[in-house]
């Protein structure tokens, strides 16, 4: 017997531009088995437990989000319209001192709801208090989680911070042995401006010895760079470089500010760059040069940030700016496809948070996958799909979720988590946090 048939569904691939204008996926023990055109034969029908029929839907892989910190889903709203800097050091860190166990489940959950409503199936998220509680959180919610203990060096003491990066690193072993099977294990030294350079090769050196995969914040803004080069006298891609940081596999947030030469040295170390544009625009942080990236063959994926900085989870809003962005600010429109956005978002993204082998409809591929309704006037001709999914979709467009075969919303219904439940203690933890910091 097989797990699941879908039929009766246009099945976007993202595999050699591959298309199918009416197929079905068979998916056994979270793998895809067979896709295929047409209707299936009776013989498989007969042979499925769980029959779908996808009544025309748009079938496709489910979001990957390479750079989130879902805890702080419980601040949205609370600090808008100030640069990083002044962002983190006077509306975020004075908040976040107050956070406990219970606001991080409900921030993390909270966000957890928008992920699945919006299509995302996986994601990489970094925080610095209780990274399990939301790994507890990830297992519970049937996603695919890639997570990292955030680590800060600035005002720790030596043990402190032997300590913290030895937390730091049994976390992502654990996860990587989890049971489930869908988590994986990154150390995450919060950035060049946050860490010295000694912490940063100690990182580096348990990376390596662990055969850990590492990520950071990395040249988000020109004030940051130019106070590192300052500081010094080097650039903070050379320098991390220098001190072997890239010498394991490292997913890299921001990018904005990197030159040709740094995008080269990047690329020959097979570095990924987890693209955040709405969260640098929020943020005036600029616009990183996503165009030139790929010309030099950069491994380019997509991510959020936190909903502080954005304010929302959903991928879909988060493919098209990449892709409008890079076409407007650089005045060619050429630049970032509609199906390159797409494979940022999707194949490229579960590469880079290490799920090697998801991203993709096609058979052996886990089936991490989602189903988006295609009878909307906005997606409409229906035959333009790829172009469709970038430039007119959005979240609520969304109506099943699948993860590794098995249903996380069906026709929009929640299967693992109570939605309305979650959002009632989000709000109350947010109202508790609030008066613990105006007190």
């Amino acid at each position: 017997m097989y797990d699941l048939l879908i039929h009766n569904a246009a099945v976007i691939t993202l595999d050699n531009e591959e298309m199918i204008d009416n197929g079905f996926v068979l998916v056994h023990e979270g793998r895809f088995i067979q896709v295929s055109e047409g209707p299936p034969p009776l013989a498989l029908k007969e042979k499925a437990v769980n029959i779908k029929d996808a009544k025309g839907k748009w079938l496709l892989s489910g979001f990957f989000n390479t750079h989130c910190h879902t805890p702080m889903s419980i601040l949205r709203g609370a600090a808008d319209d100030l640069p990083l800097d002044q962002w983190l050091k006077e509306e975020v860190w004075p908040r976040e001192k107050f956070l406990d166990k219970d606001m991080i489940h409900a921030g993390t959950s909270l966000a957890l709801v928008e992920m699945i409503r919006s299509g995302t199936v996986g994601f990489l998220d970094m925080y610095h208090l209780h990274m399990d509680i939301v790994a507890e959180a990830v297992v519970e919610a049937g996603l695919k989680g890639a997570l990292s203990r955030g680590m800060i060096a600035l005002g720790f003491t030596p043990q402190e911070l032997k300590d913290k990066l030895n937390e730091a690193a049994v976390l992502a072993k654990g996860w990587e042995s989890h049971e489930s099977k869908r988590l994986k294990g990154f150390l995450f030294p919060h950035a060049p401006y946050t860490c010295t350079p000694d912490f940063l090769e100690a990182v580096a050196d348990r990376a390596r010895s662990e055969n850990l995969p590492l990520s950071i914040h990395l040249a988000e803004t020109k004030k940051e760079v130019a106070r590192h080069e300052k500081e010094y006298g080097k650039r903070p891609v050379e320098h991390l470089d220098d001190l072997g940081f890239f010498e394991s596999p490292v997913l890299a947030a921001h990018g904005v500010h990197v030159n040709s030469f740094e995008i080269k040295l990047l690329t020959d170390k097979n570095v990924s760059v987890s693209h955040n544009p709405l969260s640098n625009l929020k943020l005036g942080s600029g616009v990183a040069p996503v165009g030139e990236m790929m010309k030099q063959g950069l491994h380019l994926s997509i991510g959020t940030d936190s909903v502080v900085s954005n304010n929302n989870l959903d991928m879909f809003q988060e493919v098209r700016t990449a892709a409008l962005l890079q076409k407007g600010f650089f005045h060619d429109a050429s630049l970032v496809t509609a199906r390159e956005a797409l494979q940022m978002g999707t194949i490229h993204g579960a590469k880079a948070a290490g799920f090697t082998e998801s991203g993709l409809i096609k058979e052996g591929y886990e089936a991490d996958f989602i189903l988006v309704d295609s009878s909307k006037p906005h997606l409409q001709p229906v035959e333009n799909r790829v172009s469709h999914l970038v430039y007119s979709a959005s979240g609520q467009d969304v109506t099943d979720v699948f993860v590794n075969g098995r249903a996380v919303m069906r026709n929009k219904e929640l299967i693992t988590l109570d939605e309305e439940k979650i959002v009632y203690e989000a709000n109350n933890q947010y109202r508790r946090l609030n008066g613990l910091y105006r007190n």
